[in-house]
């Protein structure tokens, strides 16, 4: 299993710097086993590829992880996210995977909350008291996942 995070996706506001360059910062999922985690600046950036990479690798499952509709850093990246994860989810199929392999979450952005604390001078948000059950939402879904999918047929056997 593998997992690309947004790194803007389920993180408390920071007012916005044009000189400081955060450490990205992904939700703790406290998986019950190892998942591959890949922390990515947007979304949006994930190309098709990357996804069948993966999967060519033998990952049984891959999960997206993104920003809410309207609440992206990069206004677009949910969206293009959103339109590339389908794409790829049909070559998938096409191949002969099988559909459901490749899931896209949305968790609470931080853009909104970025801009508001950058005009009102606020040093910092408060959390969301629904994130962790949002969270352990995405979690369960994929775990469930995985118990219900036949495992990939391009996984290399073991030695």
């Amino acid at each position: 299993m593998v997992a690309f995070i947004c790194e803007n996706c389920a993180r408390l506001a920071v007012p916005p710097s044009s000189g400081i360059r955060r450490r990205p910062s992904t939700p703790d999922f406290a998986w019950p086993f190892p998942i591959k985690e890949v922390a990515v600046p947007c979304a949006g950036r994930l190309q098709p590829e990357h996804v069948l990479k993966v999967f060519e690798d033998g990952a049984d499952a891959v999960a997206v992880i993104c920003c809410e509709e309207g609440n992206c850093h990069h206004v677009e990246g949910n969206r293009r996210c959103a339109r590339r994860i389908e794409h790829a989810d049909k070559m998938i199929e096409e191949i002969g995977l099988g559909a459901g392999r490749l899931l896209l979450f949305r968790l609470p952005g931080s853009a909104a909350e970025d801009m508001a604390l950058g005009a009102s001078s606020q040093a910092a948000a408060s959390p969301d008291p629904d994130l962790g059950r949002e969270i352990g939402e995405v979690r369960d879904a994929l775990l469930a996942l995985l118990q219900n999918i036949p495992r990939n047929p391009l996984r290399a056997s073991a030695p």
